[in-house]
This record gives C-alpha cells, structure tokens and sequence, in this order.
C-alpha cells in the first residue's frame, strides 16, 4: 500500500501552519527571497501572527481552565493559502470506506494528503478519548499500509509518528461534519508574496487593537491584558481567579493550564514570539523595511516575558508545583524529539496525578501566598503588555502609519 517516497518533512510544529510548511517543503517549493524552503514563521505572520486573547471556562465535569491565544484563529488556514495564491483540492465525503479510498488514491498520485483528524481521539496525545471535547485539526498522511496494520503520519512532532488504520478512521470519523476531509496543495504564486505579508502584519495590528472579527473586544489584544491584569487583582470581579480558581485543585488546574498555553504545541516556551519575530525579520528584507528588525527585537524580549511568566505560574518555591511543570515540559520535549513513548507518557501521567491528588488533599499555598501569587502573575502580564504596546506601535510606525 502508498507511502509517499522519500518523505523526511517534519519541521512544521503548529497544526495549519505545520501542515503547509511540510507539505509545500515535499513538493520542492522554495521561497523567492531565500532559495530555501518556505520556514513556518514566514506562513504563521501570513496566516495573521501573533495575537493575544484571553478566556477561561468551566465545564461541568471537568477541571476549569485557561485558553491563551497566542496566533491568529479566525480561518487562518484559508486565509494563508488564498493570500499565497495556493489552490487546495479538497475530498469529502460521509462514507468511511470511501474516505479510506480518497487517501489511497491521494497517495498514489504522490501528492501530499492533509486530513482532519480530532485531537483527542490520538493516542500519541495521551487524551483517553475525551468524551466531551474534540478539535479536528490537520494531520498529513504520508504512508496507509494496512498490510502492516500501519498509518505514518507528520504532527506537532520533529520525527514520524504512528498509529493503526483503526485509530485514523475514529478519529476522522469523531466529527460528522467534517465529511472525512483530505486536501491536497497546489503551489504558492511568488508574485502575491509581498501582499501576503503585508496583510498578514495588519492582521496583527488589528487584533491587538481593534474589535476582533468575532466576540468580545476585552478578550483579544491590548485589552485583553488589562482584562486579565483585572481579574488577577479583583477578587470580586466577575471571572475573577479567585472565583474560578480558588485556592486548591481549581487554582492548580489554572495554572497548569496557563502554563501550557505558553510552553507547548510549537510556542517552545514564548507564546510563539520567537516565531513571530523570525517572521518579522524576513518581512523585512521581502518588504525592504529596516524597522521590522527593530519590531522583532521587541518581540524577542516578549517572548522573554512570556517564559518568565510560565516559570512564575508554577514557582520553583513550590516543590510540587516545580515537579509538575518539570515533567511536563520534559513530556513535551519528548514527544517533539522522540515522538510517541507510551511508557514515558503513561509514568509522567501517573505521577501528575498524584501531585494533583496531594495538592488536594494538602495545598501548599494559603490564602494570603495565592493573593501575592496573583500580584506576581499580574506583574508579569504587564511587563509583556507594555513590551508588546511598544512593538505593535514601532510595526505601525513601520507600515506607514502614524
């Protein structure tokens, strides 16, 4: 059964963005204005770059949680291959053996099949099947070989992971409406490359100050960061930490979860503002703008921030909290380097467990510490607003406009 040959493109570490930077780099593409292939920082501050937003929830059932955004979500994959000029041929259908074929037939022409897939439903996530949540994202299938009980897949990971043809097919399946989607990439028009970043820059400076295309305005960009520096310091505020994250197991999934926000799924530990200055440092050279240079240095010292705060949120002074963040940077690490080890993930899993577990029965923090914690926190937050106020400010200033 097809394996595409000589497949070795495993650089891309975010879902879309990922997904195009291997595919593009299989079929040959280089970017005109460095004769390599097309970096994902490039495809990232295209698809709109960094952003910020702020949310949190609590779901009946299950631990509250913090969601960081730290990229552009409003259809940033359409956005990007339209603003490329990069045609997608998309497959669809209701049927799972014909979903199977469409992957088959892909992969036999020696085009590159990118297909949805949920999340939670892989086993090299370690999610058990959530029940309640999904999140179908791109996955490219590079080799189906049923003989072998075998799917080769590219994800998130720097090395080739697998999973069986069973496992593939549930999580296609996980979301009806996804129609068992595959797309395939035409190649990028060289010629739209200029507007594309620069479309891809005012993305950026409009999320952070302007109504989002969707949802409330206090929970995207610069207002977001004083939202958030508010429900730190406020403990009466509506959505206030300490009404959602009280001081025990609600507090430490908070932090946990914001934690992860900053650190994994290709952020590397700065919210993904390296990437964002990476990308700045080649807009400039595509944009003949010397001052993106300067805007990237700030970002830099953003993404700087951004690993102070992660560090803050779970403090070495706290011996449980510091295991807990240990490990799991150590299994993101991993997985990123090695790819699936089920016997590493499920040891770190135990073990987070039973911190989780003895931090309920005995936290280590009382309640003046956590209100202090919370001071910390918000201090963070507002040494990466300003950093970043002056960044989008200088990026103004850079795209002519005063």
């Amino acid at each position: 059964m097809p394996t595409l040959p000589h497949y070795q493109q495993f650089d891309g570490l975010h879902w879309e963005t990922g997904c195009i930077r291997n595919a593009l780099d299989y079929q040959g593409v280089k970017a005109p204005h460095t004769g390599q292939p097309f970096s994902e920082a490039l495809l990232f501050g295209v698809s709109g770059g960094a952003v910020f937003g702020y949310f949190s929830f609590a779901y009946e059932g299950h631990d509250p949680h913090v969601a960081l955004l730290t990229r552009n979500t409003f259809d940033p994959w359409d956005t990007l291959l339209a603003r490329l000029g990069v045609v997608q041929e998309v497959y669809q259908t209701i049927k799972p053996d014909k979903a199977v074929k469409n992957l088959l037939d892909v992969l036999e022409t020696g085009a590159v099949p990118i297909v949805w897939a949920d999340f939670c439903s892989m086993p090299y996530n370690s999610l058990h099947m959530l029940a309640d949540f999904w999140h179908m994202y791109p996955h490219i299938v590079y080799g189906y070989e049923p003989a072998d009980h075998l799917v080769r897949l590219a994800d998130r990971a720097r090395v080739p992971l697998q999973i069986t043809p069973e496992q593939l097919a549930a999580a296609r399946g996980r979301v009806k409406k996804a129609d068992y989607r595959i797309v395939t990439l035409d190649l990028p028009d060289s010629a739209k490359l200029i507007s594309a970043v620069q479309l891809g820059i005012w993305d950026c400076i409009k999320l952070y100050t302007e109504q989002p295309p969707k949802g409330a305005k206090h929970n995207f960009g610069f207002a977001a960061y004083q939202r958030w520096i508010e429900l730190l310091a406020k403990p009466k505020a509506r959505l206030s930490w300490a009404r959602e994250f009280p001081v025990g197991p609600k507090l430490y999934a908070g932090l946990t979860s914001t934690w992860r926000g900053i650190m994994v799924d290709g952020k590397e530990g700065q919210a993904e503002r390296h990437l964002f200055a990476d990308f700045l440092d080649e807009a400039s050279v595509i944009l003949n703008k010397v001052l993106l240079k300067e805007v990237a240095t700030q970002f830099r010292a953003s993404g700087k921030a951004w690993h102070e705060l992660a560090n803050a949120l779970l403090p070495e002074r706290v011996p449980l909290f510091k295991q807990a963040r240990e490990l799991m940077w150590t299994r993101y690490q991993r997985f990123l380097n090695y790819g699936y080890d089920p016997a590493m993930m499920a040891a770190t899993q135990a073990r987070l467990n039973a911190i989780k577990t003895e931090l309920a029965a005995d936290f280590p923090l009382t309640d003046t510490e956590v209100a202090a914690l919370h001071a910390e926190i918000a201090a963070h937050v507002r040494k990466i607003h300003d950093l970043e106020l002056v960044g989008i400010n200088t990026l103004r200033l850079a795209m002519g406009e005063r």
